[in-house]
This record gives C-alpha cells, structure tokens and sequence, in this order.
C-alpha cells in the first residue's frame, strides 16, 4: 500500500469512526429509550444525498478531570447544511451518545459556524436539542458557549427563519437557544425542558414533580407556550418541520414559494352563509370557516394546543402563503385574554418579518376580565398584540365575521392600525360594547335601538372604517383579490434604532 492510500485508509476509517458517536452501545442504548441518533434524524430530515458535513474532526480542548484522555471526533454535535424539498437549510444536531450532548466550547463553535453562514447566505438553521446541558468539567467556556449562540441567535432573528427540535433533554441555560428562535418542536414522552430539573425543584421548594410534569412536551404546548408543535415521534416532528418550511421563505429579503393549486380563486362556500347562528350568544366552529377560504382547506395551524381563544397557523391563498389569525368562538366565546395576545402577538411579529401576508379573521366580543388577567398584566400583553399589528407593515386583510367590540376591535388588525383592507360580513357587530352592556350604560335606550344604530357594519362602512360588506360566501374570493392587489404593498417605519414595544 502506497503512503496516499494509507492516508486515505485513514481518511476513511476516521470518518467511519466519527459517525459512530460515541459507539455501538451508547447507539443502542439511545435507540432503547425510542430515539434516534443526531446522524439518523439529519438524514430523515434532508433531502437523500444532500447533506455536506462541517467540522467532523473537531475535538474538545479540555484537561480538567481528565477529560484529556478521551477525544472523539466531532465532539458531541454534527453540523452542516442540506437541502430540504431543494431548498438549503443549515443543521445542527447535538449527538447524545456523546459526553450526553453536553456543551463543550468546540462545540458551540461548531454551531455558531453554520448559524453564522446561514445568515450569510440567507438560508434557514434548524437545530437538533439533545443535550444534558453545559459540559460542567469545561467550567466557564461551556457558560461562554452558551452566550455565543445565543448571540447568533439574537443577531439571526427576523434575518433567517430558526426552528428548534426538542429531540431529548434541554435543560438549565441550553433551553435559552430554542426560547429565542422561532419555532419550538417537542416530541411526547422522550423530550423535555426546564431550567432546574426535578431533583433540584425537590430541594429547594420541597415539590414533588416528574419530568414529563415539569417540562414535558405537553406542558409546554399547552400550559406555557414554549413549544409551538408537539409530535407523537420523531418522524412525525420531522414531518411537521418540513410542512412548516413549506410556508416560509428562506430569509427576510424572499418571499415564501408559490404553490400551484387546481383550486379555483373564485371558489364560493354557501356554507359561510350559514355559519354564524341567529343567537348572538351561540358559538361556533372557526375552524370551519378558515378551511373554507384557503387553497384545498389546508391549514398549517401553529400552537394548536395553546390559548385556543385565538387561532393561529399558515395556509395558501390563490398559492401564496398567508398567516392567518381568527379568533375561536368556540372557547371562551372568543375573549382575547393573556396567553391569546401573546400567543397571537408573537405569530404576527413573525409574520411580518418575513413578508407573509397577515389574514385576521374577527369575532371577538372583548378582553377577559377579571384579577387574575388584571395582575398577570393583560394591558401589557393585549398592547403586545396591538403594537405587533399597527408595526406591522406586510399585507393586512381583515374580514369582521360577527363582534368586534371595544378594545378587542382595535388589537385585531382595525384600520386605524394600517390595515389595509377591511372586510365586514353583514352580521358584524362593530361597536364599543354589545347592545346588553350597553343599555345598563345609557339608560333611555333600548335595546333594539342600540343594536340598530351600531350593532351592524354598516355605520364603521359609512365611516371608511371597512372597504365593504360582503356576502360570506365570497369571502375566499374577495380576500385573494385584495392580497393580489396588495402584492407590490411599500410601506416603511419610521427610522429608529430599535423599538420599544410593551414585553
């Protein structure tokens, strides 16, 4: 054997040894608790043959306890980019079967490098979290780590769409990095989040607590909102991710991709007709109208589990990818509380950053009252939904379906905070209370009298305050119009350094 081809022996044998992780038995004993390794999931979630490797002979620079004895290629996180569905994307997927996952400061470096050449190149990074946390025998490097990907993080954000994977523990400061991208995934029953795990919850406050009860996937798709998706596997949070990336577009400078669709523009439903019941009092599914109006009913729906008051989520609209915000009758009749401005805030702020029009569909009676929302600050949170739609500057369509009263009128996408154009269904109630409060308020008027003068969209019509009511059943017709009208929409904010909006 020449000298060049016992070079590329080795070659070859390192790279085989580095994709074994950390080997055979820590492979075995992950794919044991139901999980796939950080190699397995990259390939799962990238096109076949797509992927290109960065940094696979990368090894940790720690002597502290020994650590000097042992070095393993790659050092705990594989790293990259590929494609997914043709279109680039950056990867990192911390590797388990390796130190636990746990951060070294090779690794952050590693991470930080593909996060930073998706920024570059203006393509989004998806990150794989599988990890015990910082590697405690590199002291304050690991800590350092830590800060320089959460710097990347903060620099990417609105630049790069980031969508996080829970694929295992993420816990103490690792839970940060998710916490500041986009999109959070979690898997049920194998992933979890918290800042201080069960035992220390135990000792400090004397609580007894589960993982799964304290930051499991269900937890935080339903009770918190950290997670924006939960999956009942990894292949189905795969799958999840690669629908979501459909809607997105590769950076702020790009629209989402078209797509084609045989379902036609002028398509009309006598069911919305129909939809909203005669008792002003009597709820009603969303759900039902929001798959009426988009292209095939396909809606991509983002934190489904989570203050279900408001909806939130993506679909196309005559092939472009729009937002869709609707409040739910169905629960709490509506009501906008806390984690329903939050909820809905964020996914506009979103949104806007990567120009994809903003559907708002209205039914809202007002916000919840009461101590608990008046102490957990819900002026502060339902201003959070108000300043994310007046800064908003994309495509705004608003359709009023049936009340819009008070406050709660003029957080969802009104007129007065640029929208751009509004819509109102013959049965909208656009006024500042509905006819019953108002009554007690004025006394000398009835009713009927109050529900005739402002219980109708016809005085916010005679204002300007709506473009027109419209016969329900044309809504998905007069919406793709006006976002087609709006297409070449400019609308700029005034300079400033940054905002200051209420957190």
């Amino acid at each position: 054997m020449s000298i060049q081809e016992e070079k590329i022996k080795l070659l070859v044998d390192r790279r085989a040894g580095a994709r074994l992780g950390g080997g055979e038995k820590r492979i075995d004993a992950q794919h044991a608790k139901g999980k796939l390794t950080a190699r397995e999931r990259l390939a799962r979630l990238l096109d076949e043959g797509s992927f290109e490797e960065f940094d696979m002979f990368v090894q940790h620079r720690c002597t502290n306890f020994g650590m000097d004895a042992s070095h393993i290629d790659g050092d705990g996180v594989v790293t990259g980019q590929g494609t997914i569905d043709g279109r680039l994307v950056f990867v990192f997927a911390q590797d388990f079967t390796v130190n636990g996952g746990s951060l070294s400061k090779t690794m952050s470096e590693k991470i930080c490098k593909v996060m930073d050449m998706a920024v570059k190149t203006g393509a989004p990074v998806i990150g794989l979290n599988d990890s015990g946390g910082a590697r405690i025998q590199e002291g304050i490097d690991a800590l350092a780590g830590y800060g320089d990907i959460f710097e990347r993080n903060i620099l990417a954000s609105g630049v790069v769409p980031q969508i996080s994977l829970i694929m295992g523990p993420c816990a103490g400061g690792a839970v940060y990095s998710p916490a500041l991208t986009d999109f959070t995934l979690m898997v049920k029953d194998t992933s979890y989040m918290f800042l201080t795990g069960p035992a220390v919850v135990k000792s400090v406050t004397g609580e007894t607590v589960t993982q799964e009860e304290l930051g499991g996937a269900g937890v935080h798709s339903s009770k918190s909102g950290v997670a924006h998706f939960s999956a009942d596997s990894e292949d189905d949070a795969i799958a999840q991710i690669k629908k979501l990336l459909s809607f997105l577009p590769q950076n702020n400078m790009e629209t989402a991709p078209f797509r084609a669709t045989n379902d036609p523009v002028s398509r009309a439903d006598d069911f919305l007709n129909s939809v909203v019941p005669d008792n002003p009092n009597k709820a009603y599914d969303m759900y039902g109208v929001i798959k009426s109006i988009v292209d095939d009913g396909d809606f991509f729906e983002v934190h489904r589990n989570f203050a279900k008051n408001i909806i939130v989520g993506f679909a196309h609209m005559g092939g472009r990818s729009v937002g869709v915000v609707a409040n739910q009758p169905g629960v709490l009749a509506g009501v906008l509380d806390i984690n329903a401005s939050r909820k809905a805030a964020r996914f506009v702020r979103f949104c806007d950053a990567f120009n994809i029009p903003l559907l708002t569909l209205v039914d809202v009676p007002g916000f919840l009252c009461g101590t608990q929302q008046e102490y957990g600050a819900i002026i502060t949170n339902g201003a959070k939904l108000l300043y994310a739609y007046g800064e908003a500057t994309v495509p705004k369509v608003t359709v009023t379906l049936r009340k819009s009263y008070g406050g709660a009128h003029i957080v969802m996408s009104c007129k007065q905070l640029r929208g751009d154009i509004n819509y109102a269904w013959p049965s909208a109630e656009i006024a500042v209370m509905g006819a019953k409060g108002a009554v007690g308020v004025l006394k000398d008027v009835t009713e009927e009298e109050y529900n005739e003068l402002f219980c109708n969209p016809y005085q916010a019509a005679r204002m300007g305050y709506i473009e027109d009511v419209i016969e329900p059943r044309n809504t998905r017709f007069r919406a793709i119009r006006a976002f087609e009208v709006l297409a070449g929409k400019r609308q700029e904010l005034p300079a400033k350094k940054h905002d200051n909006m209420p957190l």
